[in-house]
């Protein structure tokens, strides 16, 4: 295959060089990548050093460019700017401008980047390459593809991500079960999981704990049922449950596609303490996701590197921290949204982190799924971070849109056909808003003739 020549070019450029300086992505799937590649590094026993950043620009290449090392190896990130720099290693699955000789990305070999292999898998894909003892690395790549929301369209991974799963299962880190969809199975009690269910919406039930409570009891559970999490209830229980959710679906004419929505893949953590935040890989992503979003991605890689002592302690912290801002964000942003012709927006100036605006806007396109939905906030040295989905999708490529727009006005950006990100400067909101749009409006008109 192509794609794993290529990995192995780039793993003769690696070993040929001492110094190598890994800047990866400040999410789940960023994370897991940077740590596939330090104990790739560290098994080679080559001299490194790690930053982590929200996208790459001039300011975070020129930190790196002072530490004047060997190499560059850029992990889960696009890079859409010129860079004057020759030895630059990427493995990353956004779509991308820009062309390395030493890029291992999914999109170039004709394989979808969106669920086929996450930048963690592009990593992994290397770190094999390198050593076939790097197998046990693969439960990272499955953490970082579940933190990216591979596994969402179709229930479970598959294309790239499917190979890495596999090898993770036969190395003995990763189980394979079929259980409920919705999120929280391991942490949540049982009414909190549905409480917030959206995919499907349960009707009459979601986003109602009195709702919640109710659906519950008349079921049979009792008040000390109600509060245990969903792992920890009986087969018979759980049973209950998604019968008389499926019912209410079909009740409401979801159709036979959403009740389907309810079960699927479940990838549990061999290694890891069952009714944790670390046994389920969606649940580790969400914990690496609230550490390195809100400024300590040092404990997300300890997490990941299996230093976890300490570093879980503090990350449940930063989990719940997580959880109530990301609440007060979604109710803050849905009395922000506006709409304009083609497109809806939100923007929650400094009130709401730069670094959870992406997560915001995700959630909320479920709500506004008819039209591309675009979150803004406040970001560092002058810049405001734009985030972009569309759920619909269509054949809108947000990626393009969003890179060229955010170019128009100074900017940076790019991603994926239906989630993309940029940085612009302040006071460009207007200008980048109407740009999208005439670009978005070229591309409906290019696919009508």
């Amino acid at each position: 295959m192509q794609i794993i020549e290529k990995a192995r070019e780039i793993v003769e450029f690696i070993k040929k060089h001492d110094n190598v300086h890994i800047v990866t992505h400040l999410d789940a799937d960023g994370i897991c990548a940077g740590a596939i590649a330090v104990k790739t590094l560290e098994r080679l026993g080559k001299d490194f050093d790690i930053s982590f950043v929200k996208q790459v620009d001039e300011v975070s290449i020129e930190d790196v460019l002072n530490k004047n090392p060997d190499v560059i190896w850029f992990t889960d990130l696009s890079i859409n700017i010129d860079i004057d720099f020759d030895n630059i290693v990427v493995t990353d699955h956004h779509s991308t401008v820009k062309r390395y000789r030493y890029s291992l990305n999914p999109h170039d070999f004709g394989l979808d980047g969106c669920v086929g292999l996450s930048g963690a898998g592009a990593t992994y894909i290397v770190s094999k390459s390198m050593d076939v003892k790097n197998e046990d690395l693969s439960h990272l790549a499955v953490i970082g593809a579940c933190g990216d929301l591979q596994d969402r369209r179709e229930r479970k991974l598959v294309g790239l991500n499917r190979d890495i799963l596999n090898d993770a299962i036969s190395v003995g880190l990763i189980n394979v079960i079929k259980d409920i969809q919705y999120f929280g199975r391991e942490s949540k009690p049982v009414f909190r999981l549905l409480l917030y269910a959206d995919d499907p919406v349960i009707p009459g039930v979601s986003g109602s704990e009195e709702a919640c409570i109710s659906f519950l009891t008349n079921l049979g559970l009792s008040r000390k049922e109600i509060y245990r999490k969903w792992v920890e209830l009986s087969k018979e229980k759980k049973r209950k449950i998604l019968s008389e959710i499926a019912r209410r679906l079909l009740d409401k004419g979801f159709g036979s596609k959403s009740i389907r929505r309810l079960i699927g893949e479940v990838y549990l953590l061999d290694n890891e303490k069952e009714g944790t935040e670390l046994h389920d890989s969606r649940e580790f992503a969400t914990l690496l996701n609230s550490t390195a979003r809100y400024g300590r991605p040092d404990i997300a890689l300890k997490l990941c590197l299996g230093e976890k002592e300490s570093s879980f302690r503090e990350a449940r912290k930063f989990l719940n921290n997580h959880r109530q801002t990301l609440s007060r964000g979604l109710q803050l942003a849905r009395t922000k949204i506006e709409k304009r012709k083609i497109l809806n927006y939100f923007h929650v100036g400094n009130r709401v982190r730069d670094t959870v605006v992406g997560s915001i806007t995700s959630i909320l396109s479920k709500e506004f799924s008819s039209l591309p939905l675009i979150g803004f906030a406040d970001g560092e040295n002058g810049h405001v971070k734009v985030s972009a989905r569309y759920r619909d999708g269509g054949e809108i490529d947000l990626s393009r849109a969003i890179y060229l727009a955010a170019s128009s006005v100074g900017g940076t950006g790019g991603g994926h056909r239906y989630a993309a990100g940029a940085l612009i400067p302040k006071g460009t909101e207007e200008i980048f808003l109407d740009a999208l749009e005439k670009e978005i409006n070229c591309q409906l008109s290019s696919d009508v003739l």
